[in-house]
């Protein structure tokens, strides 16, 4: 039994090649240097400053608006200069911003020091996205994205722990700590990951850096892009709610505690960690676009099921639905924008899939406050659930009527498509680790 297991694990191993595996764990070790920090980061606020909500609340809107610009930049320099280098400038401004914020003690220097840190740190989120699809043929991305959402969640479930164990002795130690979980991965990512541009077609003229950034208009003529973007931005409308208004709700609306929330999101995250691989592997082959109407559809069960049940069990019961529905889409929409992006152009239109989930957070939870503090809370849940439908019915349409979308993805998953030769100057391939004696590579 344990001899299969570790044969499959081996098989699994050996289908990726070497570089993607440290890809993962460099997200692991990166993430979890945010999973330390993020969970602490109001209370740090509202402790360091002495202020409440409300300034939190306009903090966090600093952070949306100027992580927006620093993703964009991030695209267009990530199409222009490369993957490699953009990482480890994103790592090391996120070192030395946290460092920075632990030491800041006044708050308006604070807030400047927030439209910056958004700028840097999220510059690099671009080449991250596109060096997964670099590092993988068509056919693979769906399940590779779901690998980098288990090693993500890992993280999340190790990282809090961490950080309040740190937070009890110095919030000034859970910065240093990230500053310095920074600056190992950018080690990692200098000394390990190859750069995996892939390179200009022969003759082709480079663009200007005037040139890289009018791109961005070709990113947003592309109608099935921008129509699955809409589409995706609703369901972010949707999403956002999990980790913004249901602890609120929950807390105020039914009584659960501050614990009673922590154990639903630790319910999520391990589930992703449990079923996320196994669940990817069989919808890949999948009609995408009916796997984001079938995901999205769960969103709206899920986040509907807040409003209509009142014991903690069907609470449990109803992130269940959500963590399904989660592990379908996360890696699919990921893997379709990858696909849907000519490869000279994978960093920009990666930036602009980006904002499916910045803009929901940026204006959601402030239109959702407005529900809970006017009316019966449990209206929003109702709303999330329609809402729900409206972009699960707009992924159907795509679906059915996008020609283009269906016959790129599905063109994506032939072994044809696996096997088109890459770019002279970087070949995925090349680092798979050897096999064991009597195995072949796949």
């Amino acid at each position: 039994m344990i001899e299969n297991q570790r044969r499959r694990l081996a098989a699994v191993y050996h289908e990726y090649p070497r570089n993607f595996w440290t890809l993962v764990v460099v997200t692991f070790i990166d993430r979890l240097g945010g999973a330390l920090l993020f969970p602490f980061f109001a209370l740090y606020i509202t402790s360091r400053f002495g202020v409440g909500m409300t300034q939190v609340g306009i903090l966090f809107a600093l952070f949306s608006a100027s992580s927006f610009v620093g993703t964009a930049l991030g695209g267009a320099l990530t199409d222009r200069l490369g993957r490699k280098g953009m990482l480890i400038f994103s790592l090391l401004s996120t070192s030395v911003s946290s460092v920075l914020m632990g030491l800041v003690s006044d708050l308006n220097t604070f807030f400047v020091l927030a439209l910056l840190v958004g700028v840097f740190t999220d510059s690099g989120g671009p080449a991250f996205q596109a060096m997964v699809a670099d590092l993988l043929p068509p056919a693979k991305r769906a399940e590779g994205y779901g690998i980098i959402r288990v090693a993500f969640n890992l993280s999340v479930t190790i990282g809090p722990a961490i950080g309040g164990f740190l937070a009890a002795r110095s919030y000034l130690l859970i910065f240093l700590a990230d500053a310095a979980i920074s600056l190992l991965t950018a080690i990692v990512v200098y000394l390990k990951l190859p750069e995996t541009k892939p390179e200009a077609e022969p003759g082709t003229e480079p663009e200007t850096i005037g040139q890289t950034f009018r791109g961005y208009g070709r990113v947003l003529r592309d109608r099935v892009f921008m129509m699955f973007l809409g589409a995706s931005i609703l369901m972010g409308l949707v999403y956002m709610n999990m980790n913004t208004t249901l602890g609120v709700y929950l807390r105020d609306t039914h009584g659960v505690p501050e614990s009673g929330y922590g154990l639903i999101l630790s319910l999520n995250a391990a589930m992703v960690v449990l079923f996320q691989f196994a669940i990817t592997r069989r919808i890949q082959v999948l009609p995408p676009l009916l796997m984001m109407t079938a995901g999205t559809l769960l969103y709206a069960i899920g986040f509907g099921l807040y409003g209509a049940v009142a014991s903690f069990s069907l609470f449990l019961f109803a992130m269940v639905v959500i963590t399904i529905g989660e592990m379908v889409v996360a890696p699919v929409s990921q893997a379709i924008s990858a696909s849907l992006a000519p490869e000279a152009m994978r960093g920009r239109y990666m930036a602009v899939f980006g904002y499916s989930f910045g803009i929901p957070f940026a204006i959601g939870p402030l239109l959702a406050g407005q529900v809970m503090d006017h009316f019966d809370p449990r209206l929003l849940w109702l709303l999330a659930f329609l809402l729900g439908l409206v972009a699960a019915g707009w992924f159907y349409v795509l679906h059915r009527t996008s020609p283009l979308a269906i016959g790129r993805q599905q063109a994506d998953v032939t072994p044809a498509a696996s096997q088109q030769p890459q770019p002279a100057t970087f070949d995925p391939t090349a680092n798979f680790p050897p096999t064991d004696e009597g195995e072949t590579d796949p």
